[in-house]
């Protein structure tokens, strides 16, 4: 009969600590939705095109101002657009490495629940 006791009550204790888990990861995760995906989405695609239309915008600018035998809007166009990928790619990365960072986290915090479980 105690033994019974004490299994139910080390499963009780499972379930708290699967839940407090899952309200820790949800309230992490608070903000982090739709919204937080459309964020990212418009945080890349202006990242990409304002570089992108000010290099056009300057290089028709200087195309009128200093001629060249190449076109500085189409040079500018291209280095514009490098830029904003570079800085598409940095923003993503640095959100991955967050999430895993977080991840990581999650997953070291669980391991030492777990081994405290174990030596009650």
């Amino acid at each position: 009969m105690p033994e019974d006791r004490r299994e139910r009550e080390e499963r009780l204790t499972r379930q708290v600590g699967q839940r407090t888990q899952r309200k820790l990861r949800a309230r992490d995760q608070q903000g982090r939705g739709v919204w937080f995906g459309l964020g990212m989405y418009g945080l890349v695609g202006w990242s990409v095109a304002m570089p992108t239309i000010l290099g056009v915008a300057l290089g028709m600018w200087l195309d009128r101002r200093a001629p060249a035998r190449f076109s500085w809007t189409l040079l500018l166009l291209f280095i514009g657009l490098g830029i904003g990928c570079w800085t598409a790619w940095y923003w993503i990365s640095r959100e991955q490495h967050a999430i895993a960072h977080r991840e990581e986290e999650r997953q070291e915090q669980a391991g030492d629940e777990a081994e405290d479980e174990d030596h009650e």
